[in-house]
């Protein structure tokens, strides 16, 4: 089973509180709401389609209780997202004793990572982390992701959570698709690819590919 790594990213590396002002807060948080002034209808049909290979979910315990209030409450038959996230398997990282009342859902208590590779081998699919930027980061720093789907947008917020942290080793990606919305946004996704490659630049002797 794959691990697929959904997110919201500014330029700085920032995930926290794309949507809103007061999406979240936490740990003196003020620059909420920075991706909104560039979502348009090339990004909504981008997200949709990212999503649609999702056979089910890992969710942070803070992302999995905010959703679970939204998203049982959309019903429209129409709405593809909210069929998938209100029907689809649901793992939750979090201690014991959160109440799951958005099901199908899984509690992850413990060691989280050990139960995701757990997960990993347990099946064909696609499990997929939508926001849950501390539960993305520690899966990448485990080396347990295999893409990610990343929306970049063209500012830097210069506070708050960033995704990508330390790791163990180097970790390689490569890119196997990008768009540009009309508002600016980019759409890229990463593939794993191993570990990366370092060399030593010499100027005239190493191949950089020019052609001529």
């Amino acid at each position: 089973m794959r691990i697929v790594l959904l997110n919201f990213l500014s330029l700085d590396g920032v995930y926290q509180g794309p949507g809103s002002p007061d999406e979240d807060r936490t740990d003196e948080f003020e620059r909420g709401g920075w991706l909104v002034p560039f979502v348009d209808a090339a990004f909504e049909r981008a997200i949709e389609t990212w999503a649609a290979s999702a056979t089910g979910f890992l969710f942070g315990r803070r992302t999995y209780q905010e959703f679970g209030a939204v998203w049982p409450t959309i019903t429209d038959t129409n709405d593809l997202n909210a069929k998938r996230l209100n029907t689809l398997p649901k793992y939750v990282a979090s201690s014991p004793g959160i109440e799951t009342n958005w099901g199908p859902a899984t509690v992850l208590a413990g060691n989280v990572e050990a139960a995701v590779a757990e997960l990993k081998q347990s099946g064909e699919g696609e499990l997929q982390i939508h926001g849950s930027g501390r539960l993305g980061r520690s899966l990448v720093a485990a080396n347990l992701v295999d893409e990610m789907r990343l929306t970049i947008a063209p500012v830097i917020v210069g506070q708050g959570r960033k995704l990508f942290g330390d790791t163990s080793a180097p970790r390689g990606f490569e890119l196997v698709e990008q768009k540009q919305t009309p508002s600016g946004l980019l759409l890229a996704r990463f593939v794993q690819s191993g570990d990366a490659g370092v060399g030593t630049y010499v100027r005239g002797e190493t191949n950089v590919g020019l052609g001529g």
